[in-house]
């Protein structure tokens, strides 16, 4: 089954925490870092994942692009995120699809529950983002770890020789 994660930009943005900080001062900042965190959902979880964000506050026409594998959506002029999202939704739905839609807004809870899509708040992402951080930090200690010292594994007593010779012991 293909899960896909369906993504209001904006929302997310003026709900998590440190985005919310950095939207008051570095707006398109803000939506790097989101951005950001969504290629790491997408990298950890193996999950297609699409960021939806209102036109108005971007000038220009409609764009559509891929970064860092995660597809980005900037909406038509007079077209809001709520309106792509619910015609994704009705787009992409299928059998052996499961799709979730990340908003806190719950009017657009409702209608895309409506449509078979489940939902995800952004408190929910949020917190499943930390733990996917989490996971990746402990991931990374636990390799370098277990990195041998040597680029030729050598056993327990070679390497205990050889570091006693480093060291100028007998």
């Amino acid at each position: 089954m293909q899960t896909i994660l369906i993504v209001d930009g904006y929302n997310m943005i003026g709900s998590w925490k440190d985005l919310r900080s950095l939207r008051d001062t570095n707006f398109e900042e803000a939506r790097n870092r989101l951005l950001d965190h969504m290629a790491e959902l997408k990298a950890s979880m193996g999950w297609r994942v699409i960021v939806v964000f209102d036109a108005h506050l971007v000038p220009g026409v409609q764009q559509t692009y891929v970064q860092n594998g995660v597809e980005i959506i900037y909406t038509r002029k007079n077209e809001t995120a709520d309106e792509r999202i619910e015609k994704l939704t009705t787009e992409l739905k299928g059998r052996k699809i499961q799709i979730y839609v990340a908003t806190s807004d719950m009017t657009e809870q409702n209608v895309i529950f409506g449509q078979g899509a489940l939902r995800k708040s952004a408190r929910e992402l949020e917190i499943e983002m930390q733990i996917i951080k989490s996971n990746i930090s402990q991931e990374v200690k636990t390799t370098h770890k277990e990195k041998p010292k040597s680029r030729i594994q050598l056993s327990k007593d070679v390497e205990l020789a050889f570091e006693k010779w480093r060291r100028g012991l007998k």
